[in-house]
């Protein structure tokens, strides 16, 4: 039997060394593109609902952030009535990459999905819905039951 996780963790790993070495003029790494993508598609989201969105912890998240202010590429904005949560969004800087993260993460998905039927898919999307649930079990200091 196919160890599914072994397989799906190197097809993870495989596609965010992909990215880093193709980001590296960029100065994007350690996956921090996909932060840029994600602002960039949901204008004014917060840290948390960044973190819960990549499944990455708030420590970091706030790491990525830093470093994606400091190359001018988001922004944070204060809220009168909220100064707690700063909603982020992407610089012109940032927004002007991308279309080029785009469009290799479609290049990407298409050479991913290649030769995988509709209902292969949909069941990608159910291991992803499964996991999820531990996910957000383990993320409320709960212990999974093996």
């Amino acid at each position: 039997m196919t160890e599914i996780l072994h397989e799906l963790g190197t097809i993870a790993r495989a596609l965010d060394s992909i990215s880093n070495v193709e980001f590296k003029d960029l100065k994007l790494s350690k996956g921090q593109y996909l932060y840029l993508v994600r602002i960039y598609e949901q204008p004014g989201i917060i840290l948390e609902e960044l973190a819960n969105c990549l499944k990455v912890d708030k420590t970091t998240a706030s790491r990525a952030i830093k470093k994606l202010v400091a190359n001018g590429l988001i922004e944070r904005r204060t809220q009168l009535d909220n100064k707690k949560n700063k909603p982020l969004f992407v610089t012109k800087k940032g927004a002007q990459l991308y279309p080029m993260l785009r469009a290799e993460h479609n290049y990407s998905e298409q050479t991913a999905l290649k030769h995988l039927t509709a209902k292969q898919q949909v069941q990608l999307q159910q291991v992803r819905r499964n996991i999820e649930k531990d996910w957000e079990i383990v993320k409320k200091g709960q212990k999974r039951n093996y």
